[in-house]
Parts: C-alpha cells; structure tokens; sequence
C-alpha cells in the first residue's frame, strides 16, 4: 500500500512539472519527414537532452577536414582554463609552423606570436601553421599534442574519431563521424563558454592580411553562433554549426557534401527542421524533491528522492500532453541512507519511446533509529509484507 501511494504521488509531482514547463498543452503538432541531405553522413542533435532529431551514417568514420581543428582548440582553451598557459602568452614560431601547407593564419617563422592570435587563427581562419604552433607550444611537439588530442576524444566518448596530426591535413589514419563531432561541439560550447564567442567572429586580420571565417551561415542565420568548416579534397566539404532559438540549442554536423555552399544549405535545413517541429523543455531541476518515500528503521520515517542533474527532453511541439512517467523505487528502503544513495528509477516516456531514464537519488541523509524504533518497524514490515 505504501508502495503504490509513493508512485501515485510522483505522477501527480509530473504531471505539475510539465504544467510549469509549458503554459498550456497544444494540439500535437504533424512532424513530416526530416529533409533529404545531400551528403555522406549528418546529424542533428539536442546537446542539452542528447536527442538526435535525424541522421544518417552518423557513426561512419570519415576524413574530418579542418573539424579537426575543433579538438585543436578545445585543448588550448582546457590548457587556458587551468591556467597553465594565459591568452597574452607569447608562442614562438618554428620552421615546421611556417612551412605548414594548406589554409595559413600567415604567421612568420622566428617570429612570436600571442596565443590569443593564434587561437584565433586557427578558429576564424583555420590556420594549419597556427595549429601547429599552438600545438608545439602546449606539448612540445605536434606529435605529443596529438596524444593529447586522443586522449582527450576518449574522455568526451568520440569512440570512432583517431587524430594523426593538428590541422586535419590528410592522413589515411585521421578519420572522425558527424555524430563525435557533433559531441566535441557541445564541450566547446559547454565546458568553455568564454571562449565560445571567438567560433561567432565573422573575420579576422593577421599581418596586415584579412580573411572571412568560412561559416557562411553566420551571415545568413542570426541565431548562428559557431562552430567550424572542414574542405579537403578526399574529405569533401563539411560543417559543423550549432545555433540557439528561444531556450533550445541546435548541433547540426554534415560530411562529405559537394561545396560550400551545399554544406551551408544543407545545415540550414537541418536546423529549420530541427527548430521549426521539435522544442526543448526542462522537466526537473537537480535536487528538486520529487517525491517523499518511506523509510524503515530511522530516526525519519519519509526521505526525499529527486534527480542529481537538471532533466531535458526534446520533444515534437505539442507533444507534452502525450509524456507519462513511472516510477519504480526499492520496495523497502531501510535507514541508514546517504545523499546520493540510489533507491530506484525514474523514467518519462513519449508513444512507448523512454526519454528519460535516471537514476532516483536520496535527497536527504536518514540516520539509523534506536533499538525499539528498529524492532517496531520491522514488526510493521512483516505485516506489510505478508499482506501484500
């Protein structure tokens, strides 16, 4: 009995989440299709609830191009953020930087150059010669800088991404998916938000020589906020963009389209797509009390359980409506807990389709009772039992 009173009680909890969420509950919405995309592999995805909208070959190892440079720059900003290096740091340049082939930030061998330049360089203009002097600087060498780029795609979870070299010139072991990709994005833009504004800057001028940033979709979508373009001649052209509209952040990578502009048409349709049907909504918050459960032999008889993170789900507009939620907790919780003990599951569900499965964590610590406290509930519990 006691059981089945907790679940009624975290429907009930829910169903006031969802009310919260959202104003009123739409008519659910008629989603066609996603579009036909004119390349190797895409994917389109919710960084914030990890729902992928669409895809297609989105684990299919390809050249990554210049998206390479993505995890080149994710590695200064970490070595940035732990203060192991600082943006005014001046970076020697080498004869192997300078002689770098392919896109150049035109920096001068034996020259120094401020990492902040550099940084630059390589995420507006997609400079080789400035990826590898960063990476010369952060490692020691290029090829040690590359053990850290692998590393570091480990960490992230980027399970089918290999680096040989910083720039993504072409090397027959250098191969990523748009879906690792589109995982290493959103660390840039989560893990390093300072520094997130640079993959927005439409141009920039080094050496008295001014070039565009690539992303021609800055231009033409304003809700557009980075990343970065890839183009070789083995790797096609790609793209990897994000873009946020009202509370919902978009991550759209495409590999081994025919141009730029076809690279560009095609993120843009994936983002209208992704935008125009589906919404994100923040159902709980970490910590929130979502529902009171019994204990048995504590000092407190109820302990509260909730969630450890903040819970999204990307969903068809209109769709809320349509969300139901279980529940399924220890059937006997005895004391002593601890915060953070897990005492069951929790999960919301959309036509059959479970979004959210999360484990339902002690909110609060529950000590255990005295020796009568104890023996009464567990006489009490025998009886529960035996009835049920």
């Amino acid at each position: 009995m006691a059981f089945n009173s907790v679940i009624r009680s975290f429907v009930f909890v829910l169903s006031l989440a969802l009310l919260l969420v959202g104003q009123a509950v739409a008519q659910s919405a008629l989603i066609p299709s996603p579009p036909q995309i004119a390349g190797s592999s895409w994917v389109l995805k919710d960084p914030l609830s990890g729902r992928i909208i669409m895809e297609h070959n989105s684990n299919e190892r390809l050249p990554p191009a210049s998206l390479t440079k993505m995890m080149t720059a994710y590695i200064v900003e970490r070595e940035l953020d732990e203060g192991r290096i600082a943006m005014t740091d001046m970076v020697p340049i080498s004869v192997k930087a300078w002689r770098t082939g392919g896109s150049r930030t035109f920096v001068r061998e034996g020259t120094q150059v401020s990492v902040e330049d550099l940084l630059k360089g390589v995420i507006i203009q997609s400079g080789n010669d400035a990826s590898v002097a960063l990476a010369e600087f952060v490692a020691g060498s290029e090829d040690a800088f590359v053990d850290i780029m692998n590393q570091q795609a480990r960490q992230l979870g980027m399970n089918n991404t290999n680096f040989e070299n910083a720039t993504g010139l072409p090397h027959p072991n250098q191969y990523s998916t748009a879906y690792d990709l589109a995982l290493l994005a959103k660390a840039i833009i989560e893990d390093y938000p300072e520094n997130y504004p640079l993959y927005a800057v439409k141009s920039f001028t080094y050496n008295n020589i001014r070039q565009p940033n690539r992303n021609s979709l800055l231009w033409r979508d304003e809700s557009v906020d980075g990343l970065k373009t890839g183009h070789t001649e083995e790797a096609g052209y790609c793209l990897v963009a994000s873009a946020k509209r009202d509370n919902t952040r978009l991550i759209a990578a495409v590999m081994g389209t025919s141009s730029a502009e076809v690279r560009a048409r095609e993120v843009q349709k994936m983002l209208n797509y992704g935008f125009r049907y589906y919404e994100t909504e923040r159902l709980f918050r970490a910590g929130q009390e979502l529902v009171d459960a019994k204990v048995w032999g504590g000092k407190s008889d109820q302990i509260s359980v909730g969630l450890a993170e903040d819970v999204f789900v990307t969903i068809p507009r209109g769709a809320r409506d349509k969300l139901e939620s279980t529940v399924d907790l220890d059937s006997v919780i005895k004391a002593p807990i601890k915060v953070g003990d897990e005492l069951g599951r929790i999960q919301v569900m959309l036509d059959g389709e479970v979004l959210v499965d999360e484990p339902a964590l002690a909110l609060t610590d529950v000590q255990q009772g005295g020796v009568f406290k104890r023996l009464w509930d567990a006489i009490k519990l025998f009886f529960v039992q035996l009835f049920n």
